[in-house]
């Protein structure tokens, strides 16, 4: 099996390493690809001194244009599997291979990496728990599925998701939206328990500031796609 893992990067001078450095570790035999979404500090820069496997992106695309760029270069290379996983250090590689081999032993479309099965290592802050349950308890009324972890980064596709993802991936928080929008296309999607870490560098996309707009732009986006998933099957 050919296994991608996408790192999208945005100004993570302080964990990129880190990060790659436990993928060569505990997963050497998948393939990795940093995509530097156009970061203002020196992340671009370590991993050219380093070797890294890097796609640089002439402009800054967010989050979701930053992985649907890897998702894109997975398609285009022939990959089997490509999993997303986050360059600020808070996803183990060492949970990769058992998501390839529950994969391909359960055949699923999409296995999300969970820290909310077990509730063991780092739970995110109350008010980020407080808003991930929100989301469950949402995606479970439009479309019948309990996600226990929707806003989680770690998840594995494979090769039918990845030419999905690669035409059709949201650009703003794409995390719950792109789960609502494959389970009402009717595929396989599960979750996996796993152990994440706590940010020790750089700082979250979703401030305290902009919580309120993430809030209401993901609910209605996962409203949205669950209204207009059935035209993409």
């Amino acid at each position: 099996m050919k296994v991608l893992v996408i790192i999208p990067a945005y100004n993570e001078r302080g964990s990129i390493e880190k990060t790659v450095t436990d993928i060569m570790q505990n997963a050497p035999e998948l393939d990795y690809l940093v995509v530097n979404d156009c970061s203002k500090d020196d992340t671009k820069e370590i991993c050219e001194r380093n070797g890294y496997h890097l796609l640089n992106l002439p402009i800054n695309l967010g989050i979701g244009g930053g992985v649907q760029s890897g998702y894109l270069y997975a398609k285009r290379n022939g990959y089997d599997y490509a999993v997303q996983f986050d360059g600020d250090g808070q996803h183990n590689a060492s949970y990769l291979n058992q998501m390839v081999k529950t994969m391909e032993k359960k055949k699923l479309d999409m296995l999300i990496g969970s820290r909310f099965i077990e509730n063991e290592g780092f739970q995110s802050s109350f008010m980020r728990r407080v808003g991930i349950r929100y989301f469950m308890r949402l995606i479970k009324l439009v479309t019948g599925k309990t996600i226990t972890d929707p806003t989680s980064g770690m998840r594995m596709v494979n090769r039918e998701v990845i030419g999905f993802f690669a035409e059709n991936y949201p650009k703003d928080y794409p995390e719950p939206e792109s789960v609502v929008t494959l389970l009402k296309m009717g595929k396989n999607v599960e979750e996996i328990p796993v152990i994440m870490n706590e940010r020790e560098e750089g700082t979250s996309s979703i401030s305290m500031r902009n919580s309120v707009y993430y809030m209401i732009k993901v609910s209605l986006a996962i409203v949205m796609a669950a209204l207009g998933s059935g035209n993409k099957k």
